[in-house]
């Protein structure tokens, strides 16, 4: 029955990721400042049909804690859960994802479009200070940039060193850092194709101001976002 499900919900992924796609391409050419509505509905989309055909439900703690206009969010990253379930929660949220997602045919332009942040990690300093730049004028324009500290998916109980350039990037930009723990490892794998049933929960703790001490503020970080890291997978659900 996961199997199944999880294949449906692969269907249904793709399936409205080219609908989606195809409408917010159109609606770019006249309007490029209403394609992050798409996305908001892409996402909104996709977390009711993980709850609908995957038995994947979703609980946010601590929503409240996060301020208004700019701010840097820092989530633990453990599924493409995590890529998109933003969107849904945060009204004018960036990501700094990966240069080579521009690559997709439309879906590329539409990131661009809606003030994404690409990073080509291949690239070393020149990175970091794209990073720099664009994390500034999303600070200018009152955006909710998320990030993913670890620099990519890490399995559940497992997290990966926390990459120094959010530290760098709360300096510049003088936005407040939220630490975000997340436990979507445990329905949604890492590279994993199947779906578990299940409640994901999002715990978002308290703003980490931007002047605070580089190690001091490393340290909140890793404690915010691994409040949840010790939790496992019930024996039967791990046997489903």
């Amino acid at each position: 029955m996961i199997l199944l499900r999880s294949a449906l919900f692969n269907v249904f992924f793709f399936a409205l990721t080219f609908v989606v796609t195809l409408m917010a391409s159109i609606v770019r050419l006249v309007s490029p400042r209403h394609v992050l509505g798409f996305g908001h509905l892409w996402a909104r989309c996709l977390v009711a049909g993980a709850r609908i055909i995957c038995g994947i439900k979703l609980r946010v703690e601590g929503l409240e804690h996060i301020p208004e206009g700019g701010v840097l969010i820092a989530s633990r990253h453990q599924s493409a859960f995590d890529t998109f379930v933003w969107l849904m929660l945060l009204p004018r949220c960036c990501y700094v994802l990966k240069h080579e997602l521009l690559r997709i045919p439309l879906f590329g332009g539409l990131l661009t479009a809606s003030g994404m942040i690409p990073i080509d990690r291949a690239a070393g300093g020149t990175a970091v200070r794209a990073l720099m730049r664009a994390g500034e004028i999303a600070a200018r324009n009152q955006r909710q940039i998320v990030i993913f500290p670890e620099g990519t998916r890490s399995d559940h109980g497992r997290p990966r060193p926390l990459q120094p350039g959010i530290a760098a990037l709360a300096s510049r930009t003088g936005l407040p850092v939220v630490p975000v723990a997340t436990d979507s490892g445990l329905c949604w794998g890492r590279r994993a194709f199947r779906k578990r049933p299940g409640t994901i929960r999002i715990v978002v703790g308290t703003p980490v101001p931007a002047e605070t001490e580089r190690g001091a503020l490393m340290r909140l970080l890793e404690t915010g976002m691994g409040v949840l890291d010790e939790q496992r997978i019930p024996p039967s659900r791990s046997m489903a």
